[in-house]
């Protein structure tokens, strides 16, 4: 089985882009908001570590943005707490679609959590600064702060580039993203 893996920054389009490939995807942001939703022991971790932020369950966003951003050393505790359950969940993933030829991996800390493995395919999506900015702006609870602290913990885009065997170049017009997808697929299958 291959594995891609797509990196880049917050909001570049990685998760548009691996669905393109036309293989399973495992994406990491949905795995999290599932746990946020779901997952009663990690809330109950969370509120023991962080007791001024959750109150009930489920865990909500704009309690986990009030922890980030009142306390800088929040984002490491819940990371620490969440990212093992996503690990966990992704070993799942890859175990149910053990035949496949390829599959995808969405995983915007895959590089700095060592989640890549040697033989992965791993593909950089570059955008430009400004679109990513007016699009983040436009999400759901968008917070300025916080979006600093993540890019914070995540490699600079020069070091995720250099680890990446390919770039995609997104613009954000669907038929020259499609093109790169399947001139990578050609190359890689």
């Amino acid at each position: 089985m291959i594995r891609i893996a797509l990196v880049g920054s917050i909001g570049s389009g990685k998760t548009f882009i691996s669905n393109l490939f036309g293989y399973p995807v495992f994406n990491a942001d949905e795995s999290v908001s599932k746990i946020y939703s779901n997952n009663k022991k990690i809330f109950y971790k969370l509120k023991k570590r962080l007791p001024k932020f959750f109150t009930d369950p489920p865990i909500k966003k704009e309690e986990l943005i009030k922890a980030i951003v009142k306390n800088k050393n929040s984002l490491n505790i819940i990371s620490k707490i969440v990212h093992p359950e996503v690990r966990k969940d992704l070993q799942k993933f890859i175990k149910k679609h053990n035949k496949k030829k390829a599959i995808v991996l969405d995983i915007p800390l895959l590089l700095e959590n060592k989640l890549n493995k040697k033989k992965d395919v791993i593909i950089f999506v570059k955008s430009p600064n400004k679109e990513v900015l007016k699009r983040l702006k436009k999400r759901k609870n968008f917070n300025n702060l916080v979006f600093q602290q993540l890019k914070k913990i995540q490699l600079s885009l020069d070091i995720k580039k250099k680890y990446s065997h390919y770039v995609i170049k997104n613009n954000f017009k669907k038929d020259s993203v499609r093109k790169n997808v399947k001139d990578i697929l050609n190359k890689i299958l």
